[in-house]
């Protein structure tokens, strides 16, 4: 397995895709929440799911703590994919992943035909973090993650499974914590935003900001859940997908 290979789980059914959707996980998050997406979209769309460092099948690679070179590699390892169209779905950390690839993908001449953000603030609407959560200690790390209801109790109740866990995790809630928004470029793609009615921690104001990241059209879809409505929403999720990127999809 090269080492590009690593980073892309993808759709083995689709030969010839007309359009490419890449996805990117929340915090925590790994390919395989994605894994049931591409019986959900036309075959038409390949689903290709980035496989960060440090979980399932890359769990003992080192994980990134910043969200730049992160980035950079993602954009590395999908150049070879732009051979189409292409969009960008992200939840939550993803969102912010997903954005910044977007960014620099454009300013290479490679701008996606749609980016899709999903539970995270507009970038430039983000509250800086009060405190790096990801130094806390591991008990107060722990507290965190239940108090944001962002961990399943059941895993976070599970100490050999947290061990395993935490570098990954610390890792992750580092690359948001340190994340800062720069001005630039305003994205010439449309902007599809989702958030949940019970998410404690995004607003719909600040959802709603990710319009201003664009000059390309906006729309934001509220659905029912908390941070994590991407799983009992996925059908909804999909068919809103397809809806936008099927008309866009023979066009670059």
């Amino acid at each position: 397995m090269s080492n590009d290979s690593k980073w892309l789980v993808r759709t083995p059914s689709v030969q010839r895709p007309v359009l490419r959707l890449f996805t990117l996980p929340y915090a925590g998050g790994s390919a395989s929440i994605y894994r049931e997406w591409a019986k959900n979209l036309p075959q038409s769309i390949e689903v290709v799911s980035i496989q960060l460092p440090g979980r399932e099948s890359r769990l003992f690679e080192t994980p990134y703590m910043t969200l730049e070179p992160m980035m950079e590699r993602i954009c590395e390892v999908i150049r070879p994919l732009l051979d189409v169209p292409y969009a960008l779905f992200g939840h939550s950390m993803g969102a912010l992943i997903a954005y910044e690839t977007a960014r620099r993908l454009q300013a290479e001449g490679l701008p996606p035909a749609h980016l899709f953000a999903s539970a995270q603030s507009a970038p430039h609407r983000r509250k800086q973090a009060e405190e790096l959560r990801h130094l806390l200690p591991d008990d107060l790390f722990i507290d965190k993650l239940r108090s944001l209801e962002y961990t399943p109790e059941e895993v976070l109740r599970n100490r050999e499974l947290m061990e395993l866990l935490l570098p990954m995790l610390r890792a992750d809630f580092s690359v948001c914590d340190t994340y800062r928004f720069t001005p630039g470029e305003l994205l010439r793609c449309p902007v599809s935003a989702f958030g949940g009615n019970g998410d404690k921690g995004i607003s719909q104001a600040s959802l709603e900001a990710w319009g201003e990241c664009t000059e390309g059209a906006f729309t934001l879809r509220m659905v029912e859940g908390d941070h994590f409505f991407i799983h009992p929403q996925k059908d909804l999720l999909t068919a809103e997908i397809a809806a936008k990127l099927l008309p866009e999809a023979a066009v670059r």
